[in-house]
């Protein structure tokens, strides 16, 4: 059994089905990462296991607990925290306000996360002072993904953490997001750089328009060579 699970949903914003019976898993401990083309319902997947869309079929599960009918809040209370792709910081904040904004739920004391954060990513302690809006691109992604984790989360959700930014500051933030998995987390992800993205995956999900097209081992589905040839430039 799955930690998070949405399975077999069809859902989409109104009338019309985005999702088609699509099916997305993560254990703790492990990266799962959805790809596929654009408009293949990648973060409408990652949408609907945040509660942020209506599920018409199927069911989102964490932990054993049927989390369908919950708001974004509550989810975040039962541990899901989600970066999203744009808008993640406050830019007129320092880094270290930023940080204590992703700690609003908690009603004890964060330094020890907060220091576990600076660990982590250490250009962020350098900086603790510095306003958000004067970081990097993949500075500024790093506070975000940070302040996601000052929530203590079980599960992290991040939507193209990597959009953006140079390829040594994806490999950087990849690296970065495998010492997350290290902690025990569940680290759910939509990302556009397919092949880097699956290099770093336990298990991966191809979408296509709204459906499961392939599932398996972020290794088996790199090896694939229809995987390749239809969704990594061969």
């Amino acid at each position: 059994m799955s930690y998070l699970i949405g399975d077999t949903i069809f859902g989409g914003y109104g009338g019309a089905d985005i999702l088609h019976g699509c099916t997305v898993a993560v254990e703790k401990g492990e990266i799962a990462v959805i790809v596929g083309p654009n408009g293949a319902g990648k973060s409408t997947a990652m949408k609907a296991l945040l509660g942020m869309l209506t599920v018409r079929e199927g069911s989102v599960r964490l932990d054993g607990k049927d989390i369908t009918s919950l708001s974004p809040q509550d989810r975040v209370s039962e541990g899901m925290a989600f970066v999203p792709q744009t808008n993640n910081v406050f830019a007129g904040m320092t880094v270290q306000e930023n940080l204590e904004m992703g700690a609003y739920l908690r009603r004890d004391d964060i330094t020890e996360t907060m220091e576990q954060i600076f660990s982590l990513f250490p250009i962020l302690g350098e900086k603790r002072r510095q306003l958000a809006g004067e970081l990097s691109g993949g500075q500024r992604q790093q506070v975000a993904v940070g302040r996601a984790l000052m929530t203590k989360p079980s599960v992290l959700m991040l939507d193209e953490p990597t959009a953006g930014v140079s390829p040594i500051v994806m490999d950087e933030l990849f690296d970065r997001i495998l010492e997350v998995r290290a902690t025990g987390i569940a680290v759910l992800m939509v990302e556009q750089n397919a092949r880097q993205a699956l290099e770093i995956a336990d298990r991966g999900y191809v979408l296509v328009q709204g459906e499961n097209k392939y599932t398996d081992t972020g290794a088996a589905l790199l090896a694939d060579p229809e995987v390749r040839k239809s969704f990594l430039g061969g």
